[in-house]
């Protein structure tokens, strides 16, 4: 899938992902703190990718784990500073939640620190029942030694 708008492109194919920008972002990301690059790489293979693009630059990302029948896990959503305030985010959502694969999922789920209202805009809630959630988190994984 393709999008075009205003000279920017977003597309799923993971051939055209820029893996020095998506890694470098997410290494300095607070959610991905140190990933190594081969461990986005390895990531987005499992993974529906959504790039964003100026024109061979690529600028945002988002991606999503999905059994593409029941559930889907939205995450690492970026786009980067010297392009946000131009709806840029929004429209990578739309794209994400317009995408043919997604329709019909039962629940869709995300963790975010600071972007609770854009994703509000497209139906996100705080978890309604959070006592029926677990995690298991493993916060400094890629700070570990080996």
């Amino acid at each position: 899938m393709e999008w075009t708008r205003d000279g920017f492109r977003i597309t799923c194919d993971r051939d055209h992902i820029d893996l020095a920008v998506v890694a470098t972002f997410l290494a300095e990301s607070y959610w991905a703190r140190n990933i190594p690059s081969e461990t986005v790489a390895r990531s987005n293979e499992g993974s529906l990718c959504f790039s964003l693009f100026d024109g061979g630059r690529q600028i945002g990302f988002a991606r999503v784990i999905t059994d593409y029948a029941t559930i889907a896990f939205l995450g690492d959503v970026f786009v980067l500073a010297e392009y946000r305030g131009r709806g840029l985010g929004k429209w990578l959502i739309e794209c994400v939640a317009s995408h043919p694969r997604l329709q019909g999922l039962r629940r869709w789920i995300l963790a975010t620190r600071d972007a609770h209202g854009l994703y509000e805009k497209y139906g996100f809630r705080s978890l309604k029942s959070p006592e029926v959630f677990m995690e298991l988190h493993h916060p400094d994984v890629y700070s570990r030694s080996e």
